[in-house]
């Protein structure tokens, strides 16, 4: 899978549940939530757009950063 690398406007621990449990609802991904760095690296076979419109139903501003390689 490709690692993708996006910017999610996290403040607290709740965003972050948020963005954990959109991302668990859409399936296939493994992931890791940066808070600090308001940054989410997602391992997955989805493309970019279906992972960035997923992690927007946080109700967050999210954006693509890059791939992330390996």
């Amino acid at each position: 899978f490709q690692k993708h690398e996006f910017f999610v406007d996290m403040t607290c621990e709740g965003c972050s549940n948020a963005v954990t449990r959109v991302l668990q609802k859409l399936g296939g991904v493994q992931f890791d939530i940066d808070l600090p760095n308001k940054k989410v690296c997602i391992d997955s076979e989805h493309n970019v757009d279906t992972l960035l419109e997923t992690l927007k139903k946080t109700g967050k501003s999210a954006s693509y950063i890059g791939e992330k390689s390996a």
